[in-house]
């Protein structure tokens, strides 16, 4: 990495630390998302069916809900088409049994596991739950899980929600993706986090402390900038301010007065800069 292109990533790091918003204001907007695996929710009824009579769960790591755990125990869940093995339970045992998967998975299995926020599994799909010393098949009880944020009281009040609203959330990450109907659970016990599927977490690129912000309806409208292979013709070409740094920042972006602006080919582009392009309906070419 040349010393011109680590330039530019410091002036882009220290465009963000130095906003307007205070570190601890930007950071109270923050939504951290986590990504939910395939996992499986069981009855007492059920463990002990799958597990052996008088069988308990055995705690392996706590997960970030209060009193929730990943288990050391793990199932095989099969469909008419093809199994999934290891597929971790998570505890504590609940009411009813629930399978929660991506939909690459259910098409895996051959099922058509419905988008259902969690519990709600009437009329969901069958699925058969394999365990060491039995197996079960529910009629009901596979499902896509819905993306939602838990959050506690005083979070709903920060932010100006309520228990069960849908609002919109822009993820912050390499592949930037805005998902919308997201839907708000507010209890005493929740510690704020945003939960999406393999599938949502894959396609936005999440990885790592990602977060999401919520944004209004008009946000969620505006235009994604026009990143264009190639001015048309070469007097359109002529016309295009050709950007010269190997990094296009954000900051950059917000000193143009031009509606295009032309990239060489190797020009990185940081999400921000897509953004902040986005808002100014600026359209980006690339040569």
């Amino acid at each position: 990495m040349d010393e011109q292109l680590i330039q530019a990533i410091v002036e882009q790091v220290l465009t963000q630390l130095n906003q307007s918003t205070t570190p601890t204001e930007a950071l109270d907007q923050r939504i951290p998302i986590a990504v939910s695996a395939r996992h499986v929710h069981l009855s007492l009824e059920h463990i002990e069916h799958l597990f052996g009579e008088g069988y308990t769960l055995t705690p392996k790591s706590e997960l970030s809900q209060p009193r929730q755990f990943a288990a050391m125990e793990q199932v095989t869940i099969v469909g008419p088409k093809d199994a999934i093995s290891n597929v971790r339970v998570l505890g504590p045992a609940r009411d009813l049994t629930q399978v929660e998967v991506s939909l690459t998975d259910a098409r895996k299995l051959g099922i058509h596991a419905p988008l259902r926020f969690s519990g709600d599994i009437q009329n969901s799909a069958p699925v058969t739950i394999v365990g060491p010393k039995g197996s079960i098949y529910l009629h009901e009880g596979c499902i896509v899980a819905a993306s939602h944020i838990h959050m506690s009281p005083d979070d709903a009040r920060r932010f100006n929600v309520t228990e069960g609203q849908s609002i919109n959330v822009r993820a912050h990450s390499a592949r930037p993706v805005i998902f919308t109907n997201v839907k708000i659970r507010v209890s005493e016990r929740y510690r704020l986090e945003m939960h999406i599927d393999t599938d949502e977490g894959n396609a936005a690129f999440i990885q790592g402390s990602s977060y999401g912000e919520i944004i209004s309806e008009e946000e969620t409208n505006q235009p994604i900038p026009t990143i264009k292979k190639e001015a048309s013709t070469p007097e359109q070409k002529k016309e295009l301010v050709v950007y010269q740094k190997k990094v296009l920042t954000e900051q950059a972006v917000l000193k143009l007065t031009t509606p295009e602006l032309l990239l060489p080919k190797k020009t990185i582009v940081t999400a921000l800069a897509e953004d902040a392009a986005r808002r100014k309906g600026i359209t980006l070419v690339r040569q």
